[in-house]
């Protein structure tokens, strides 16, 4: 743990004492709903248009006393809920599984030691320790604080972060951010009871707004529920006419209303997005919200940031620069002695550092004075006042004394804001530009040190006010990570442009993009001149420039804005607290999971569990394929209903000897096979070769095209021509309507298998999509056969359905009629390539 805080403070509760407070006060979670989960189910089950249509015709069934018919479309009522239930459950499964992992941690003291537990175990009275880049888990009352900033605008509504000081009084409250500084407070609220809990009532309320392709469906469900009815009016209104029975009407409108209906699509949207953000989770990225996996395949840019994603983020310092040097010197700590500039420049550099560092720079510059001081002065200096990273370009500053009064005043920052600061004279500033700029050309990462005096307890109100003095420069070697050249590649190919987006100086980030091949490393935008820009030229060049360096939070947020004003699909990868607001804006926020801090994981949409960018690569592609095959879902049920909507429909309307060739029963039996497998064994489909070499869909691209619908409507019409031909021979010949029916009904179901091997791809035939692996496939299709059998040969079943037995002959024509009816499009995929 990293903090400053002594061992003076209270030991914290015992583990007894935990559980009082928490059976005294609760848990520290919000309060969800009070309503039953089932019970809720249950009511959305209940209210969908399909159950209202089969009870309804149940109770006609009923009404006109045909018990069987109806006793089984009862079932086929609890076995339509059942389903639904199951999809939702699995995916409220996979969702729980996401929120387990998203849950905050926090840090704690008990019985004398620091733990680490979730946020939801705090209680009353617990001694909370929270620091830069962590959200507050509790209402507390301040017992230490050093340098506090927090953001508390969710609560205020006021944008600037709010100082705190320890003096009995002061809060911090649950949700809250800490941007600076760290502090202890003894928890007074948890749960309902804090600030956070009081207001919790209206966050609850505020639903996500439905995505793009959310809204597509709905509204195509709605226009087909919408055509559904009117076809049911048209076609009871006939059929009354027609043979004078209303009941005998209303069966056959709403058998015609259930084939219409395609009530397996929302449910297959739903599956695919949160069983997608499962199957992410499993590959090491987690996806806070199931509707992040829609926007990942339409990825256009990523801004990455350079230290930590780039390169390994394992700081070895490397070289050191001092005033009247020939250039920077390499350091090694087992080398021979160094000189006393060396000395003192490595000794201004650690005082400029945090006493207990987590920067891995500021490591390494404690470990290397540790390894070349003789003696340690460290055990006798305290940290007695500091100025935090600030000013453009950014420095900070730290103030150690002594117990006889001693003062050490140290800085270190941007090293060409170090030097400006330090009025060197024009030789001396020029030979240390020279050296920085050859470290930086070696891809070294270089930092300013600088000292300066003070009288006790007399600082000024800025860095700015002291009178520094320059020490020299100190350069970090942070090779690239091994994977990025190759990732890079990745993103290339997949078509999505790459930002290097970093605080780093600009020579030092060229020279790391050199090296992992960043296109068009040059020219470069630092933060400043992206602030200086108006809108029309900084939408302009961040679409020229791939490399800013010197970045603030600020600036970052420019060019996020920047890029998605300019129809940009944005994912941006970040780990600190100046990275959230870019992080948050993004359309894709991805934090790291290891090394990035609370805030920017609370802000990120994605977060790589194991900080390694191939996680987005893998992401972009988990996008793609689940769009693709959510595609591929939805065509098979266009071109499955059509055939069924126009069995139902043709023999009625055009007066046919038998009329009423399926009835509702035969069309529940259908719809009973088709959600399955939409929903089901689409979704666990692999991704297919050339996934992503294919560009960026637009995220505003309608979900089917014209081309692609007019795919499924051409299969199924084929479809339908099949089937109702046979139907249609098979009466012309003087079969009996029995015979009719079971012709139409077993081609109708074995083109509904066939058609779903068909779809598996709309590119690759059936010679390449059958060695890809999906165990569900043959289990959903070999039930549908044996389904299919049953009807055909148990006797209580022929009778339900009004079905026969057929010959091996019959069975034959069929098959042939039904691999005719969807083979052709396999036919038409081998000749478009």
């Amino acid at each position: 743990m990293a903090q400053r805080l002594p061992d003076t403070l209270p030991a914290g509760l015992a583990s007894a004492e935990v559980l009082q407070q928490r059976q005294k006060f609760g848990s520290n979670t919000l309060a969800q709903p009070s309503r039953n989960g089932l019970l809720t189910s249950l009511r959305h089950v209940v209210a969908e248009p399909m159950f209202v249509l089969l009870v309804l015709t149940a109770g006609l069934y009923l009404l006109i006393g045909s018990r069987a018919e109806a006793y089984v479309l009862l079932g086929a009522t609890a076995l339509v809920a059942g389903i639904s239930l199951y999809q939702e459950a699995r995916s409220d499964r996979a969702l729980q599984a996401l929120q387990a992992l998203t849950q905050p941690r926090a840090r704690v003291r008990r019985a004398g030691e620091w733990a680490e537990v979730a946020a939801s175990e705090i209680v009353v009275n617990d001694i909370l320790v929270v620091a830069e880049g962590e959200q507050v888990a509790a209402d507390g009352v301040l017992v230490q604080a050093h340098d506090l900033l927090t953001d508390e605008s969710f609560l205020t509504g006021e944008s600037m972060p709010v100082a705190k000081t320890a003096d009995g009084k002061q809060q911090v409250f649950a949700g809250s951010a800490v941007t600076r500084g760290e502090a202890v407070a003894r928890v007074t609220a948890v749960g309902d009871r804090t600030r956070l809990g009081r207001i919790g009532g209206l966050i609850r309320e505020v639903e996500a707004p439905a995505t793009p392709l959310q809204r597509q469906i709905s509204g195509f469900v709605r226009r087909m529920a919408l055509v559904g009815a009117g076809a049911f009016v048209v076609v009871w209104g006939y059929n009354w006419w027609e043979s004078g029975s209303l009941v005998h009407g209303l069966l056959h409108g709403l058998t015609l209303a259930m084939a219409v209906l395609p009530e397996e699509i929302p449910v297959a949207l739903s599956a695919f997005m949160a069983l997608g953000a499962w199957r992410l989770m499993r590959q090491g990225i987690l996806t806070k919200q199931p509707q992040t996996v829609e926007t990942l395949g339409s990825a256009t840019v990523i801004g990455v940031d350079k230290t930590g994603t780039i390169t390994q983020n394992r700081m070895t310092l490397s070289q050191l620069y001092c005033p009247g040097a020939e250039g920077a010197q390499v350091f090694e700590a087992s080398s021979a002695p160094l000189t006393p500039a060396q000395t003192e420049l490595l000794a201004a550099a650690m005082w400029a550092s945090e006493p207990q560092p987590f920067d891995p720079m500021e490591q390494a510059l404690h470990q290397a004075y540790a390894a070349t001081a003789t003696p340690d002065a460290r055990p006798a200096y305290q940290l007695v006042h500091e100025y935090p990273l600030g000013g453009q370009p950014p420095m900070m500053t730290h103030v150690f004394a002594d117990v006889a009064g001693h003062r050490i005043v140290a800085a270190k920052g941007a090293p060409e804001g170090i030097i400006a600061r330090c009025q060197l004279a024009a030789p001396e500033q020029a030979a240390a530009l020279a050296a920085l700029q050859a470290m930086a050309v070696a891809g070294l990462r270089v930092l300013g040190v600088c000292v300066s005096t003070c009288k006790a307890n007399s600082y000024p109100s800025t860095q700015e006010g002291f009178a520094w003095q320059f020490v020299g420069l100190v350069g970090f070697s942070d090779p690239p990570k091994a994977s990025s050249a190759a990732v890079l590649r990745q993103f290339y190919e997949a078509g999505v442009a790459v930002k290097m987006i970093t605080g780093d100086n600009a020579v030092t980030a060229a020279a790391i993009a050199q090296q992992v091949g960043l296109h068009r490393p040059e020219p470069v935008l630092t933060g400043t001149d992206v602030m200086d820009l108006d809108e029309p030229t900084l939408r302009r060049r961040v679409g020229e420039v791939n490399l800013f360096a010197r970045m603030f939070p600020e600036a970052k947020l420019r060019v996020i804005e920047a890029l998605k004003t300019n129809g940009e699909v944005v994912a941006m990868t970040g780990d600190g607290v100046n990275d959230a607001p870019a992080l948050k804006a993004a359309h894709i926020g991805v934090a790291m999971g290891r090394r990035g801090t609370e805030l920017a994981r609370q802000a990120a949409a994605l977060v790589l569990l194991d900080d390694e960018l191939t996680g987005m690569v893998t992401a972009i592609g988990f996008g793609r394929k689940i769009y693709h095959n959510l595609t591929k879902a939805v065509q098979y049920i266009i071109a499955i209903h059509i055939p069924l909507i126009l069995a139902v429909l043709v023999p009625s309307v055009l007066s046919w000897r038998f009329p009423v060739l399926l009835g509702p029963v035969h069309v529940i039996f259908l719809e009973l096979l088709m959600g399955p497998t939409c929903s089901i064994v689409f979704e666990n489909e692999p991704m297919e070769p050339g996934t992503l070499q294919e560009p960026p869909r637009p995220v505003n691209a309608t979900f089917l095209s014209f081309q692609e619908l007019s795919g499924s409507l051409a299969q199924g019409l084929v479809v339908a021509v099949g089937v109702i031909g046979l139907g249609y021979y098979a009466q012309n010949q003087g079969y009996s309507e029995v015979l009719v029916r079971t012709l139409v009904f077993t081609t109708l179901v074995l083109a509904n298998a066939l058609l779903t091997l068909v779809s598996r791809s709309r590119t690759l035939t059936l010679r390449t999509t059958w060695r890809y692996t999906n165990p569900l496939l043959p289990a959903v299709v070999g039930f549908t056969l044996v389904l299919l059998a049953l009807c055909l040969l148990v006797p209580a079943l022929q009778h339900l359905f009004d079905l026969q037995s057929l010959t091996w002959r019959q069975l034959a024509v069929c098959a042939a009629v039904a691999a005719a009816s969807t083979g052709w499009f396999e036919v038409y995929k081998a000749f478009k390539k």
